[in-house]
């Protein structure tokens, strides 16, 4: 593990190691135990466990010192079971926004406010360091959650969204509240010393876009255009990433500047790979978690072996399980992947 290697898998200068990523390993304590030798309270527990199995990048975004919730209007959706107690379970409540007048009247910067731009800077540089000091041998980037899409759903909720949506001119000016809202927290990050940005906005479905293509290619694609080029004139790297299936929308996402794709197996890592393999750093794999749930080891280690032999063709790519390491796949099936896959990744 190392910043290095990530630096080099993200920049497409890879000397030697293909670089590695898991999300959500934190939610397996008891495994996390078993290979530190490590109580879960001890403060080097998170940094052993990532050196242990060989993590070069994390994942991390932060949208900034406004909490939604505490200043203006959110939908809460909700939240099933993550975590294995069901600790995290959260019942819907019902939405503020009635109507789609009600969504056509918002706007997010008027709605939630704005931090003061230095303080900001100082609070993601803080943030930074401190995540520098605590994990050594990772790189740590920067990046915001409630881009465009996510921040609108997040706001209104599934019903209202799509409903609004009727009107696509009225909800662009929606929209574009979004976009100058994620505008300052991007412009804020990239005056820090972070040499990755990612930009996380979760605008299509597992099935994938469900908006008119025009859509995102006139009315959304072209914001991400404009919030990119200011990271990219502070010489940052810009990872784009969404849930669902994106794979109608890569090669504009990739054209408006990513610099790499993070994804679900719903979109075909082949698929991926023949396409954008060598223009940008792919983060993701075939390995699906389903099958680790299920415990398909040799499912797994086939496709562990594909996707290693398909980043050697590259100058980058970031190994990682793309719809994370749910709480539910039992310790020894863990144990399994990761001797796998960090045997190969090692040579």
């Amino acid at each position: 593990m190392s910043v290095e290697i990530a630096r080099e898998n993200i920049n497409l200068k890879r000397k030697g190691k293909i670089a590695h990523t898991e999300y959500s390993l934190v939610y397996h304590k008891e495994f996390l135990k078993k290979i530190t030798e490590l109580s879960e309270n001890d403060p080097d527990f998170e940094k052993i466990a990532y050196n242990k199995l060989c993590i070069d990048f994390l994942f991390h975004t932060n949208d900034g010192l406004i909490n939604w919730g505490k200043t203006g209007r959110i939908t809460d959706m909700g939240h099933a079971e993550y975590s294995s107690d069901g600790s995290d379970k959260r019942e819907k409540e019902k939405s503020p926004f009635r109507t789609e007048e009600d969504v056509w009247e918002f706007d997010a910067v008027e709605e939630y406010g704005l931090t003061d731009f230095d303080k900001q800077v100082k609070e993601y540089e803080k943030i930074i360091e401190d995540m520098k000091i605590k994990f050594p041998e990772q790189l740590i980037p920067g990046g915001y959650y409630k881009t465009i899409v996510s921040g609108a759903i997040q706001a209104f909720g599934w019903e209202m969204f799509l409903l609004a949506a009727s009107n696509i001119g009225k909800l662009e000016r929606v929209l574009d509240s979004f976009f100058r809202r994620t505008m300052f927290f991007t412009k804020a990050w990239a005056e820090t010393s972070i040499e990755v940005f990612i930009q996380h906005d979760d605008f299509v479905w597992t099935s994938g876009p469900f908006m008119k293509l025009e859509i995102y290619k006139k009315i959304i694609i072209p914001r991400y255009v404009s919030l990119w080029k200011v990271l990219h004139e502070k010489g940052k790297k810009v990872l784009f990433c969404s849930d669902g299936n994106f794979m109608q929308l890569a090669e504009d996402i990739v054209e408006a500047g990513a610099d790499g794709l993070i994804f679900e197996p719903c979109n075909d890592f082949g698929y991926m790979f023949e396409n954008f393999g060598k223009k940008c750093c792919l983060v993701g794999s075939y390995v699906d978690c389903r099958d680790l749930v299920f415990g398909r080891i040799e499912k797994v280690k086939k496709d562990i072996d594909r996707t290693i032999e398909k980043f050697f063709e590259t100058k980058g790519g970031i190994f990682a399980v793309g719809n994370h390491l749910s709480p539910n796949i039992k310790p020894e099936i863990l144990e399994q992947f990761f001797e796998y896959l960090i045997e190969r990744l090692q040579r």
